[in-house]
């Protein structure tokens, strides 16, 4: 029986995980706490840690798991920025979800976009006051406006099929361009400059990470909408702010938050926050903020757990190769997954 150290677990992840577990015979240790340096010896006598996307898989978390007999670390996410992929390598082999739902994203993106643009939040909480009045909700309208959405792998592309169905002109940005799929490329200089909605949807990497600072922001046209769905630390949140309050960006939204580790998914309603970046940011009138929820439905957290279950699986059978492997073999992690087939080591 392959057993499993399960960090960070919600009660929304547990049917699924059970279910798909049951079938393998699967044993799942569900843990409420993070993983970190802290943690990890909670996961003595398990063959794999299960982790999501705030636990902390630093070199010390890695050489404690190692340690302690953990032969795999089995994300139930796409990103992997929080696992220090090049020091697992040679000790631990490290697996991902790559595609759970991305029309979960996509659409959550859309609706953040339409919600803040219609004012419809602003109208909820007035109608249950049964105030009717209409004087400050003016949105306008999506079509003919121009996005620019930087990333253009499967969610960016569904994304952007959503957009084309409002009528938007598109504008894309991605170091590796989709080939074939009549999208428009165009400099990420030229996309702050025309875009009148700018939407994340790229990994965070060493080169990614603050693509939207006040440099940039300096690039946009005044009132530009921003959503990021993706990673919060594509965003400098600080300049964000200035930009929101010198009017220069006309509203935000926000799914993610570079300094969500402590704060999202958990219940804060009782507690100041001390987060003072991210309080100003929730009071004003033209952000929108969620908590990590894009991905929530039901049909991603089945795709999730079934395709999580599997990597572990995989990785623990005769030959142990997984496509969902993320390997640092030739230090090209992306590329090296594309190109492997057999066990990263």
């Amino acid at each position: 029986m392959l057993k499993v150290a399960f960090y960070d677990a919600k009660a929304y992840d547990k049917p699924a995980f059970e279910h798909y577990g049951g079938l393998h015979n699967m044993q799942f240790r569900y843990l409420e706490t993070k993983l970190n340096e802290d943690t990890a010896e909670l996961a003595k006598g398990c063959d794999a840690v299960c982790v999501f996307v705030n636990d902390n898989v630093n070199s010390a978390v890695i050489d404690r798991l190692y340690e302690y007999g953990v032969r795999l670390i089995a994300l139930r996410s796409a990103g992997y920025n929080n696992v220090n992929v090049k020091h697992a390598y040679g000790k631990i082999h490290v697996v991902h979800v790559p595609a759970y739902s991305p029309y979960a994203v996509a659409e959550h993106t859309i609706a953040l976009l339409l919600t803040i643009v219609r004012r419809i939040h602003k109208a909820y909480n007035r109608t249950r006051e049964f105030n009717f009045s209409l004087s400050g909700l003016t949105g306008f309208d999506f079509h003919g406006k121009t996005v620019g959405v930087i990333g253009t792998g499967k969610i960016g592309r569904i994304f952007i099929d959503i957009c084309r169905g409002f009528g938007m002109h598109v504008l894309a940005y991605d170091r590796f361009p989709a080939k074939d799929s009549g999208i428009e490329y165009v400099t990420l200089d030229e996309l702050f400059e025309k875009s009148d909605i700018i939407s994340l949807h790229c990994p965070l990497t060493d080169e990614t990470r603050h693509m939207i600072d006040a440099a940039a922001i300096g690039k946009m046209k005044k009132g530009v909408v921003i959503v990021n769905t993706s990673r919060g630390a594509l965003i400098d949140a600080e300049a964000l702010l200035e930009g929101i309050k010198a009017r220069k960006i006309g509203a935000a939204c926000l799914d993610v938050y570079e300094e969500e580790a402590d704060v999202f998914f958990e219940d804060r309603s009782g507690h100041i926050m001390n987060d003072d970046l991210l309080a100003r940011l929730i009071s004003m009138p033209n952000v929108i903020v969620t908590s990590h929820q894009a991905f929530l439905t039901e049909e991603a957290l089945d795709n999730i757990a079934e395709t999580t279950v599997n990597n572990i699986l995989s990785c623990f059978n005769n030959d142990g190769v997984c496509d969902n492997e993320l390997c640092y073999r030739c230090g090209h992690i992306e590329q090296c997954k594309k190109e492997r087939k057999q066990k990263c080591f």
